[in-house]
């Protein structure tokens, strides 16, 4: 592994700081995560249905964005 010196402005270094913090990484793994990233892409992502799938066979109930607001709410 070699050395290197990045330049950053205040708010990029605030914003790498804070995300080292909050992630429990230090500042150069990040800058090397960004750097993979920038070179070879971002990971591609595979979606699955949440309607299929593993379970017990058994359709799953059909739910209304009103039902779910007031069960998370308390309120219609």
């Amino acid at each position: 592994m070699k050395k290197s010196s990045v330049y950053l402005d205040d708010e990029e270094l605030q914003a790498l700081r804070r995300k080292a913090a909050e992630s429990g990484r230090s500042q150069a793994e990040l800058i090397r995560e960004g750097v993979r990233l920038v070179t070879t892409g971002p990971v591609k992502r595979r979606f699955r249905s949440l309607g299929l799938g593993h379970g017990g066979g058994k359709p799953y109930a059909r739910w209304s964005s009103s039902a779910l607001y007031r069960k998370r709410v308390g309120r219609s």
